[in-house]
């Protein structure tokens, strides 16, 4: 997903992708952690994904008390 992917998203979405994003994460680790995944990158995207939309949302709340 890009950045202009999730700024097109509503807060509420976003707050609901931020949730299954880091299900979905902890999930791959646990999975990694008892068989090795054959592209170990994926956890390290996912990890920047939601990041990504994290900024994004701290971005709105900033915005919204100026």
């Amino acid at each position: 997903m890009k950045i202009a992917e999730i700024r097109e998203l509503s807060t509420k979405e976003l707050l609901e992708r931020v949730d299954a994003e880091v299900a979905a994460y902890d999930q791959k680790k646990i999975n990694h952690s008892i068989s090795p995944m054959d592209n170990p990158s994926q956890i390290k995207q996912q990890r920047r994904l939601i990041a990504r939309m994290k900024t994004e949302l701290r971005q709105r709340e900033l915005n919204n008390k100026n």
